[in-house]
């Protein structure tokens, strides 16, 4: 079978790229496709439980590879427990108020194994997850972006980390990280390059999505491999660092953070979409192929739906190879 079918005996080879429950969606879709599954995890969460273990221990901030585990886990009851027990946060106003019990697990295997790799390949075998969780580098960074007043009048002003990015007032120009030029995680760039498809969104889409572009050796095996390459687009745009931005307006901005990445597939629902016209005309600029499917869960709910989703996964990997862009 030829390189990214979906089905038979030959499953595709898919990278997913992102955080939070973004990445959650598409992982829950595509592990109906394929178990040759990776997902590649932002480290730049600096809020709640994640925060509080970054700052107290100065490891990577767990969270968000937690929940790309969860996600991973299959549908039989040993997957459905594990993944409630690793989603689990105790309540009260004491020391372990708010912490998942996954985000504890995870912290605990790095400590005992001194390797962030080999502690979640653990907590993946552990769950029987149907792929590998990957962090996008080994070392916890912060996100920063120039955020510039909505109507435009006055500079733009310099914010610096997740949390005060994703809640910011006024609209996200460009992100980087911090420290500038950070390593990537070897396996995720390796992943990468021998990958059948990679996959980019949804999420949240200036503070877990493009800051995967800013690490150099990842962005650079984005770029260069030979997978073909996935856009699934948001469902809305009411989250505040995308307020107002349409869906065309999202993909400018992943073209802007890399202009020399190629783009096979954008999914977008329609009614997230609007006038199709400037996507449709964007998308053939890009030479990539434009799926308009349903793919949230009802017209009024806001959460992606893993069948339907998968559905128009499989639609984007069986249908005929495009140009994408040099």
């Amino acid at each position: 079978m030829p390189r990214g079918a979906a089905g038979g005996a030959a499953r595709p080879s898919v990278v997913a790229l992102g955080g939070g429950h973004g990445l959650s969606a598409s992982l829950s879709a595509l592990r109906h496709l394929t178990d040759r599954l990776t997902a590649v995890v932002t480290v730049a969460d600096d809020g709640g439980s994640s925060g509080r273990l970054r700052q107290e221990l100065g490891v990577l901030p767990p969270g968000d590879l937690r929940m790309a585990l969860a996600a991973l886990c299959d549908d039989a009851d040993w997957g459905r427990t594990w993944a409630d027990v690793v989603q689990h946060r105790f309540g009260g106003e004491g020391e372990l108020g708010g912490h998942a019990v996954g985000n504890l697990l995870i912290v605990a295997l790095w400590e005992l194994l001194d390797d962030q790799v080999a502690g979640l390949d653990w907590v993946a075998h552990l769950l029987g997850a149907r792929g590998r969780v990957l962090p996008m580098s080994l070392v916890p960074l912060d996100v920063e972006g120039d955020v510039r007043p909505v109507d435009g009048d006055g500079p733009a002003r310099v914010v610096r980390g997740q949390v005060a990015l994703a809640t910011a007032s006024g609209r996200i120009g460009s992100v980087r990280l911090q420290p500038p030029d950070p390593p990537a995680c070897p396996e995720a760039v390796e992943a990468v390059l021998e990958a059948d498809w990679v996959v980019l969104g949804p999420g949240s889409w200036f503070t877990s999505v493009l800051p995967h572009l800013c690490v150099p050796e990842l962005a650079s095996a984005l770029t260069t491999t030979t997978a073909r390459r996935c856009v699934v687009l948001n469902l809305t745009s009411s989250q505040q660092e995308t307020a107002g931005l349409t869906a065309a307006d999202h993909l400018r901005a992943l073209a802007a953070h890399a202009p020399d990445l190629g783009v096979d597939a954008v999914v977008a629902d329609p009614r997230a979409v609007g006038d199709p016209e400037p996507l449709e005309r964007l998308c053939a600029d890009l030479g990539a192929q434009l799926l308009l499917r349903r793919v949230a869960r009802s017209r009024r709910d806001d959460a992606h739906d893993p069948l339907r989703l998968a559905a128009a996964f499989r639609d984007a990997f069986e249908g005929p190879a495009t140009t994408g862009r040099p």
